[in-house]
């Protein structure tokens, strides 16, 4: 199948001096880095928009010698796995040229470390060379929507959903742990059912997650808003009705049958819905 997206001129500049190494707040990782300031994928739901510290679908930002800079901060720290992926993808669409997330990873080869990370891409198949070097090195995909056109509509500038499962099911063939986020899952737009199965013969782990917004004025909620308005205007205040109560019965609905697939679903299934 032939995929045909809008290709997004991307403004890349310098972000201001910071650390590169950061702490994680992730269940079993220390640390995190973000190759990149922003994220050119601007999906629309993303909770990161809401302190961007530029426009996201105009500029993203790079820090300037990370390779310098960052090898001297992981030799601070003992051989661990180092997460990517927490306030931007590693593998945006800027990462075809600026190679950030590559440097990063070929230091943590260098000093022993190991990488754990989440996209919407599939060019984490380029450094398949880099990551079956480490121990423990994982990769997850994160998906949401069963269709392209969908996906277009809350995603700007992603990878369709077919080609990131497509790499996963790569990297699982060449020995490295695979998981997948299904997240977020939008009431009434998202099949999540259907995605499971997708998931299922190419991943080890899947996470489960509904949409959460925790305020209305913040731009992930405005661009949900407004995307509701234009496309889904008959479900639009149901949908938000479930958005924001975590008890609605579409959730313990949900819950009852991502249950129930846990039985006997061979990847392990954690649910957080």
């Amino acid at each position: 199948m032939v995929f045909l997206e809008e290709t997004i001129v991307m403004r890349v500049t310098t972000c201001s001096k910071r650390l590169i190494l950061e702490s994680c707040g992730l269940e079993d990782l220390v640390y995190q880095v973000d190759p990149y300031v922003g994220c050119g994928h601007y999906c629309s739901y993303c909770y990161a928009l809401n302190h961007a510290e530029t426009d996201w679908r105009e500029e993203v930002r790079v820090h300037e010698d990370l390779s310098g800079r960052l090898f001297h901060e992981l030799l601070t720290i003992p051989p661990q796995t180092i997460y990517m992926g927490y306030n931007s993808d590693p593998y945006q669409p800027v990462e075809a040229e600026q190679r950030q997330t590559r440097k990063a990873l070929e230091l943590f080869v260098e000093t022993g470390h190991s990488a754990s990370f989440l996209t919407k891409s599939d060019l984490f198949a380029r450094d398949f060379d880099l990551l079956t070097r480490m121990e423990d090195a994982r990769v997850s995909i994160s998906v949401a929507f069963n269709d392209d056109a969908t996906r277009r509509l809350f995603e700007h500038d992603t990878t369709p959903t077919e080609m990131r499962m497509d790499a996963l099911k790569q990297a699982q063939d060449a020995g490295l742990q695979t998981s997948a986020l299904l997240c977020p899952i939008i009431p009434y737009v998202t099949d999540a059912m259907e995605l499971l199965d997708s998931l299922a013969p190419v991943t080890d782990t899947i996470w489960v997650y509904g949409l959460t917004i925790r305020d209305r004025n913040g731009l992930n909620w405005k661009n949900v808003e407004a995307i509701l308005a234009g496309h889904y205007p008959a479900n639009r205040k149901r949908i938000e009705e479930v958005v924001f109560d975590r008890e609605h019965a579409y959730w313990r609905d949900l819950r009852t049958r991502l249950e129930k697939a846990q039985l006997t679903m061979k990847p392990e299934l954690k649910i957080h819905i």
